[in-house]
């Protein structure tokens, strides 16, 4: 449901919530929260709650060291996991300055800006989020290890399955927040699991995927368990990625998702740090059945893009990411990839063609290429930029 200020504040008295976490993203896409009283909410409303820039990776080269929180009404959630009795809610926000002006850096805001362009182009794009994590056991006194939960494999069923419960409780609680989780499964690897969601608009599908990463990771540790959403866990097995589905239609009518596929393929290897910005990532690529050539295909699971169709829409899903990546910054850029393909009426290369060469095949190549960028430079500030490269 998307609540309006007048709404939450109703629901604050009507069910009372006695802390409202206000959530928001550093540059990265890791998530931070400050939590403040009921009688603060008005004040985050109409004037923001203050946090030290300074403070915050990728924020640090800001003009003022205090920026401030504005909650987005419509992303109200409870979090179900906390006591009936004196609620704890939460709400995304955007980072604006003191002056009231949108921060540069808020990835949240890029992503909003390319939302806004894509509509003047009369162009709409939605996106989904195929995830993979795996869940490792604790030792005695609560620390990760690098111990699977089972040893099961790709979609087994309990006893094997011992994520079964674990899943179910993560969908639920999910849901409990107003989201829409569509499958889940045991993934390849032992220990590994994936949920994927429906199709949203692009900023509800980044808080969802931002939402999504927080609920594993606490029913995890309220299982005992460690939720492990790095690219490479561990070596020689599967890595965990983050496929994107995209849908794109324009004004008229027209499916244009071929085009902004071109377009993603074109602009891929300049954007790739910021889909992939760990080390880890690039050892990643050409495992298991993770892509390492720049090419597309209709029928095999190993290319970069694979496009099928579904209700006679087309289907563009994108598999080199992974969940290190800011959905933000990442949905942002594949907007802009997207339009630029469509403007230029791009068609796609012949299918599985390798002309198109490979993905980055280190950290310090993708940055060189995002580098060269201005591609990248129009969309992502420069402050941000050299966050990435550093």
């Amino acid at each position: 449901m998307d609540y309006t200020i007048s709404e939450v504040m109703e629901y604050i008295e009507e069910e009372d919530a006695k802390f409202i976490r206000l959530a928001f993203r550093d540059a990265f896409g890791v998530q931070k929260n400050i939590s403040v009283m009921p009688g603060e909410i008005r004040k985050a409303f109409e004037e923001g709650i203050p946090i030290n820039a300074r403070s915050i990776a990728g924020f640090e080269t800001a003009e003022d060291a205090c920026l401030y929180l504005r909650p987005d009404p419509s992303t109200l959630a409870v979090l179900p996991w906390r006591p009936d009795s004196g609620r704890v809610i939460r709400m995304f926000c955007n980072v604006c300055t003191a002056e009231g002006e949108p921060f540069l850096a808020d990835t949240r805001r890029i992503l909003m800006d390319a939302v806004k362009k894509a509509e003047e182009a009369g162009v709409e794009f939605r996106f989904g989020s195929e995830s993979e994590f795996y869940l490792f056991k604790k030792d005695e006194e609560g620390n990760p290890t690098k111990v699977p939960y089972d040893e099961a494999g790709y979609m087994d069923i309990a006893p094997l399955d011992r994520g079964e419960n674990i899943r179910r409780e993560i969908c639920l609680t999910i849901e409990e927040m107003g989201l829409t989780p569509e499958r889940s499964h045991h993934e390849r690897g032992p220990g590994q699991n994936e949920i994927d969601f429906h199709y949203a608009k692009p900023l509800k599908a980044a808080d969802q995927m931002t939402t999504f990463k927080m609920v594993v990771s606490t029913v995890a540790d309220r299982n005992g368990l460690y939720a492990d959403f790095s690219p490479m866990p561990l070596p020689s097995l599967p890595g965990n990625g983050h496929h994107i589905n995209i849908f794109v239609e324009t004004r008229q009518g027209e499916d244009a998702g071929r085009r902004a596929a071109a377009g993603i393929i074109e602009k891929i290897r300049e954007i790739t740090l910021f889909l992939n910005p760990s080390d880890g990532s690039y050892a990643r690529f050409g495992n298991s059945s993770a892509p390492d050539r720049i090419n597309w295909s209709a029928k095999a699971d190993t290319g970069l893009v694979y496009i099928g169709e579904e209700k006679g829409r087309t289907r563009v899903e994108l598999r080199s990411p992974d969940a290190f990546s800011n959905p933000y910054l990442a949905y942002a850029l594949l907007i802009h990839a997207g339009l630029y393909g469509i403007e230029k009426r791009l068609e796609l290369p012949p299918e599985m063609d390798e002309a198109g060469g490979f993905l980055p095949q280190s950290r310090k190549e993708a940055c060189l290429a995002a580098k060269k960028s201005d591609f990248v430079r129009q969309i992502v500030p420069d402050a941000l930029i050299e966050a990435y490269l550093s």
